[in-house]
C-alpha cells in the first residue's frame, strides 16, 4: 500500500484490518438466510423507519453490497485515505445509531452495552478509525510544509512581516517606500553635485579671464 504514495505507514494496519473485516462481513451476508435478513432488517428499521418499505432479503443484499464495496475501497491503495475514511465514518456512524436506538443493546440510562449489545458497541472502534483516517493530514499539504521547512531562511524572510495584526505584505510595502525614498535622496544629491561642479567651473573661468569676462563669445569656449 505504501508504495503508491497515497497511504502512509501508520494508515496501513487501520485500512487493512477494517477493510478485511468489513469485506468478509459483506460476503457472508450476501447469501445469508432469511432469519439473518429478518433480524438485521428489524434492528435497522427501528432506527431508520424508511427501511420498512424494503423487504428483509433485499435489504440484506444491499447491506452486503455496501460492505463489500467499503471493504474493497479500504483495501485498495489507489483510493485516497481521506475518502475511504469518510465512507467508513458514515458506515460506522449508522451502526452506532442502531446501537443507540435499539432497545436491549444498552443498559438503561447508560451508554454502556448489555451482553446482547457488546457486539454492536464494538463498532465504535470502526467509527474512531474512520475519523482518524478522515482527519489525517492531506498528502499535498504535508509535502508543502516539508518544502517550506527545507527553505526556512527564505520563507522567514518573505513571510515573517506580520506584526501587530497587519498582513505579511505590509513589510514589502515598507521596503518599496524605503527604496523610493533612497532613490529620491540620490537624485537630490546628484543635482547638488552638478550645481557645485558648474559653480566651480564659472569661478575658474573668471579667475583666468577677469571678473568682467563672460563665457559667451569667448574664443576659449567656441
Amino acid at each position: 500500500m505504501s508504495g503508491c504514495g497515497k497511504v502512509k505507514a501508520w494508515q496501513v494496519p487501520l485500512r487493512l484490518v477494517t477493510g478485511a473485516f468489513i469485506l468478509h462481513s459483506g460476503m457472508e451476508k450476501w447469501d445469508g438466510p432469511d432469519e439473518q435478513a429478518q433480524g438485521v432488517h428489524g434492528m435497522a428499521r427501528q432506527t431508520f423507519p424508511f427501511l420498512e418499505s424494503i423487504d428483509a432479503p433485499r435489504f440484506l443484499k444491499l447491506l452486503a453490497a455496501g460492505e463489500i464495496a467499503l471493504g474493497a475501497a479500504l483495501l485498495t491503495p489507489m483510493v485516497p485515505t481521506r475518502l475511504a475514511g469518510a465512507a467508513l465514518t458514515g458506515f460506522a456512524g449508522s451502526l452506532m445509531a442502531v446501537y443507540a436506538q435499539t432497545p436491549g443493546l444498552r443498559k438503561e440510562g447508560s451508554v454502556w452495552p448489555t451482553p446482547d449489545g457488546i457486539g454492536v458497541s464494538k463498532d465504535s472502534w470502526l467509527l474512531a478509525i474512520g475519523l482518524a483516517l478522515t482527519l489525517s493530514p492531506h498528502q499535498k499539504h504535508h509535502k508543502h510544509l516539508k518544502h517550506l521547512k527545507g527553505h526556512g531562511g527564505r520563507h522567514q524572510h518573505h513571510c515573517h512581516h506580520e506584526q501587530g495584526g497587519r498582513p505579511g505584505r505590509h513589510g514589502h510595502l515598507q521596503q518599496a517606500k524605503q527604496v523610493a525614498q533612497e532613490a529620491k535622496e540620490a537624485r537630490r544629491l546628484a543635482k547638488r553635485v552638478k550645481g557645485l561642479s558648474q559653480d566651480g567651473h564659472s569661478h575658474q573661468h573668471s579667475h583666468r579671464h577677469g571678473p568682467g569676462h563672460t563665457r559667451k563669445g569667448c574664443p576659449a569656449h567656441d
